[in-house]
């Protein structure tokens, strides 16, 4: 009887750029006219042109005719699903009302919660798959997306759905987070602990139903506690789920230091983290999360501490935070830009945030943000002759090409 012969996956090179693989062990990975190997979804080999092996056999060759390649950016924080906008409140803050001033007046999330409940599923879908299609154009090969404008067993079920079908849809990973602990709705007005114990009994069919990578809340004086982000977290970790906190934007309420006691993947924001907080992290391995977006755009003035997570050894990682209300913004690269700019981040930490570190805050750092073999071959390919440009320049992008998974995405060239 004969064995069928295993087919070994199609095996591409990809040549002609330099690469910043964002391997750790030299700076930005770099390697001057370099050269990979695919075969199928995954890296083969990586390195200079000239030390390809001898007598390789290829199905393709490409030739990316310059500029320089990087992993393909990691969006690790959004909230692409929603309806209506916030402009209005745009408007009110410049007039001097605070965040917490509109939130506590009926804006804020629960506005956005309102525009959400009201949009049908078809437009929920269509406007977040603009969005996402803006961030494909930009490098970004893999998505965080979070409900938490639903705030209701089927509303939130619905956002995770939206944000599951952009993976259907679109050529990007996307992880899904449950953020229904992200203000109180008002149905449960006066009644936060009745919420979060909703939330805990709603997780499990969330989870049955697929819908569910993570788990997220927002730890604020407006928001919820730590005492009640720490019962649902518990819950989630009991479902085996991961979990990651908005943490110390507004004020210092130690839900770091609960988040990395959960083994969390990332805490975001951390304008106000104190030392204790850093240590936190450092102990836990727990990404910090850094989004200069909200930070300029709610005009804030405290810095979140990265000498000191630097020092620490924190991984950090960016994303563009993506909202109506607080970063309306689509632009990896823009936001590069102001964490170099506002928080001082060098222009290799900033991409570094973008991809490695930024894999690692979603569980996926063995599998991307970085162009090694056995990870998935995503990559961006820049019209740029070193990869500090792309934190340098801002308000157009020099991206030409994106591959992800092996194949290259039309919507990058359409």
């Amino acid at each position: 009887m004969n064995t069928p012969a295993v087919r070994r996956p199609n095996r591409a090179l990809w040549r002609g750029a330099h690469l910043a693989t964002l391997r750790p062990d030299r700076p930005w990975g770099w390697i001057p006219d370099g050269a990979i190997v695919t075969e199928g979804e995954r890296i083969a080999w990586v390195g200079p042109a000239a030390a390809l092996p001898a007598g390789l056999a290829v199905d393709a060759e490409h030739d990316w005719g310059g500029g320089v390649v990087t992993p393909g950016l990691i969006d690790c924080h959004t909230h692409l699903v929603y309806g209506g906008n916030r402009a209005r409140e745009f408007e009110l803050r410049l007039q001097g009302a605070s965040y917490e001033e509109i939130a506590r007046a009926g804006g804020g999330i629960r506005s956005t919660v309102q525009a959400t409940r009201d949009a049908s599923d078809a437009a929920l879908l269509d406007a977040t798959l603009g969005r996402a299609r803006v961030l494909l154009r930009e490098g970004v090969t893999t998505v965080e997306i979070k409900s938490g404008y639903g705030l209701s067993q089927a509303d939130e079920a619905r956002c995770l759905r939206v944000a599951r079908a952009v993976g259907e849809r679109l050529p990007m990973t996307v992880r899904t987070t449950a953020l229904g602990a992200h203000a109180l709705p008002p149905e449960f007005a006066g009644r936060a602990d009745d919420y979060i114990e909703a939330l805990c009994d709603w997780l499990p069919g969330w989870q049955a139903e697929g819908l569910v990578d993570a788990v997220d809340g927002f730890c604020e004086h407006i928001a919820f506690s730590p005492a009640q982000i720490d019962r649902l977290f518990s819950r989630a970790r009991a479902l085996g789920l991961p979990v990651k906190l908005h943490a110390e934007q507004l004020s210092n309420s130690g839900g770091t230091a609960l988040a990395c006691r959960h083994q969390g993947l990332s805490c975001d924001h951390l304008e106000h983290l104190d030392d204790a907080g850093v240590q936190a992290l450092a102990a836990a391995g727990t990404v910090a999360v850094l989004l200069p977006g909200a930070y300029y755009f709610l005009r804030d003035t405290h810095l979140p501490p990265v000498a000191a997570l630097r020092a620490a050894g924190v991984p950090i990682a960016l994303a563009t935070d993506h909202n109506p209300g607080t970063s309306p913004t689509l632009s990896p690269l823009l936001m590069m830009n102001m964490a170099c700019t506002l928080f001082r981040l060098t222009p290799e930490e900033a991409l570094a945030g973008f991809t490695r570190h930024a894999a690692r805050a979603l569980g996926l750092h063995e599998r991307l943000g970085q162009l090694t073999p056995g990870r998935q071959a995503d990559w961006a390919h820049w019209a740029v002759d070193h990869p500090h440009e792309l934190a340098y320049r801002f308000g157009h992008s020099p991206v030409c090409r994106v591959v992800r998974a092996g194949q290259p995405v039309q919507e990058v060239l359409a």
